[in-house]
């Protein structure tokens, strides 16, 4: 995930509004978004070269996040994989501000990220490259790969779209959706200097990324309400076009 925008108890119906692209290389294997198999409670994606995922949620309304922390064009690896900080939440029974905190403490197991869980009553984020764990304050947050609600043009323009569409009550698959489409660039002014030079900068300033090697591939919106939720995956290929949509409907029993 690379862009991510979320209401965060703002909307009367849903405690959590959520809208994200992934950004990846093409080439790394992964599996659609789905119930697991090993763990049937859990709908997400699946990483299959490191196993882990990058967002998902649960039967139980257990929702996480990851992020990668952009650490110039040869960052450090870590010795375990991202991935496997979402999905741990997602199959344990921990309260998300204690998986926070011990997160927090196992920190220099990983390269940098930037991790958000929750559940309706609870949201948490957590990082290795700021002040550690801390819950998420009610309102409109957005996050790329830095720390939550660093203003990048990308993170504040598609954070603000999302205030209008809640604001005029326009909260469906097909405005979601478009809000992430966007693939106009930051003006070079306005770009950040993460470490990995303006011409890669401008490339992928954009909130939907479209490159044959390295782009957007996937959006996701999950709209979690008070007694369910609603999961929507669209995936794209290398050119932008897209390629599937999957939508999921969660009602507790």
């Amino acid at each position: 995930m690379c862009l991510l925008v979320f209401a965060w108890h703002s909307h009367p119906e849903f405690p959590l509004v959520f809208a994200g692209n992934r950004d990846e290389l093409h080439a790394r294997p992964s599996q659609s978004a789905g119930f697991w198999e090993d763990s049937p409670k859990v709908l997400a994606g699946r990483d299959l070269q490191a196993g882990g995922t990058w967002l998902g949620i649960t039967t139980q309304g257990r929702f996480a996040v990851v992020t990668n922390y952009r650490d110039g064009l040869h960052p450090v690896s870590g010795r375990r994989s991202r991935g496997q900080l979402t999905s741990d939440f997602l199959q344990s029974d921990v309260s998300p501000q204690a998986y926070a905190q011990r997160v927090e403490t196992q920190r220099d197991d990983y390269a940098g990220f930037s991790l958000l869980v929750g559940d309706r009553s609870a949201l948490w984020y957590v990082t290795n490259r700021g002040n550690g764990a801390q819950p998420v304050t009610p309102g409109i947050h957005g996050l790329s790969n830095h720390l939550l609600d660093t203003p990048w043009p990308k993170v504040t323009r598609t954070a603000e779209r999302l205030k209008l569409l809640l604001d005029a009550g326009h909260l469906g698959n097909h405005t979601l959706l478009k809000l992430l489409k966007d693939r106009s660039p930051a003006p070079a002014t306005d770009l950040p200097d993460t470490g990995i030079g303006p011409e890669l900068e401008h490339k992928i300033s954009a909130p939907f990324v479209v490159n044959d090697r390295y782009g957007t591939r996937c959006s996701t919106l999950i709209l979690m309400g008070t007694h369910g939720a609603r999961f929507t995956e669209r995936c794209f290929a290398p050119d932008g076009r897209a390629l599937e949509t999957r939508y999921f409907l969660i009602e507790d029993n």
